[in-house]
């Protein structure tokens, strides 16, 4: 599932850079491609919340802040304060948990309203590209979300057999972790004040919890199939009156095999933008 990325928050002018690159990359274009829906939710790289990038906010984004003066930037302020905030309660409530009962079993139904509630509360992102006060597209954004959403609500929460796998808290852990390194990132940035080891946490932390949420994900998505191809949920048999079919078994299996193109690309692209922002080494992006 996917939440593909344009543009990531900076720290005060110069010191952060754009974490999904110019709109040329091949990363960006996937997200126009109709099986856009069904790239991964794990990725954290995404700049739906904060509005500033890497040479300074995209003009249009820009002029609209300055627009609305002093109320966008308090607001995208408490936004991502509160998303930090949530995600922070949602990891003391997973390690309280695991400490108190020594099992994942019984994990995800203890969380299941925070995740639920701060993961929806995530459409904000979608409305501030509409408003344009944040310089990502709006389709972006309603991929990056929806899709989080999607495997949060119509795989884990409407699949209860599967709530106590062990795969469910491999991407529980891995978004935590990443979400609360995500919108700090952008808060500092915001206030101006991004501490180096938050910057570097950012762009170090998703080469182990990337490929760790994938995993979750897709181990995840394949337990849940002998329970779909058993109920037919969510699948449209023919006949109907409407005369369509729809089969939402075959549908994750097409969202899994989605993951094979698509996260070697997101996780190659990340590694280069590490490298351009930690580093400093200039990278030239090629225009499809």
């Amino acid at each position: 599932m996917g939440r593909l990325t344009e543009a990531a928050a900076a720290g005060s002018g110069a010191s952060a850079a754009r974490s999904a690159g110019p709109p040329h990359t091949p990363l960006t274009l996937s997200a126009t491609h109709p099986g856009c829906a069904a790239t991964m939710a794990f990725s954290e790289e995404d700049g739906t919340n904060s509005g500033t990038s890497e040479a300074g906010e995209d003009r249009e984004a820009l002029g609209k802040r300055r627009r609305l003066g002093w109320a966008a930037t308090t607001w995208l302020t408490f936004y991502n304060i509160a998303m930090t905030a949530g995600w922070l309660v949602l990891a003391i409530a997973m390690v309280r948990f695991y400490m108190e009962k020594g099992t994942h079993k019984g994990l995800y139904k203890s969380i299941q309203k925070t995740l639920k509630f701060f993961q929806t509360f995530a459409l904000l992102e979608i409305v501030h590209c509409l408003i344009g006060i944040v310089p990502t597209s709006v389709l972006v954004a309603g991929v990056q979300v929806s899709s989080r959403i999607f495997m949060v609500w119509l795989i884990t929460h409407s699949i209860k057999p599967i709530q106590n796998e062990e795969s469910v808290v491999l991407f529980l852990v891995a978004w935590t972790v990443t979400e609360i390194t995500r919108y700090s990132f952008y808060t500092f940035s915001l206030l101006n004040h991004l501490p180096y080891f938050i910057k570097w946490a950012r762009y170090n932390f998703f080469i182990i919890l990337y490929p760790v949420g994938v995993a979750g994900e897709l181990l995840t998505i394949y337990a849940a199939l002998p329970y779909v191809k058993k109920t037919g949920m969510f699948s449209i048999r023919l006949p109907n009156k409407y005369n369509i079919s729809f089969d939402y078994y075959y549908f994750l299996l097409i969202t899994m095999a989605s993951y094979i193109p698509l996260f070697p690309q997101l996780y190659f692209h990340m590694l280069r933008q590490r490298r351009k922002v930690l580093h400093g080494e200039v990278i030239v992006e090629k225009d499809d």
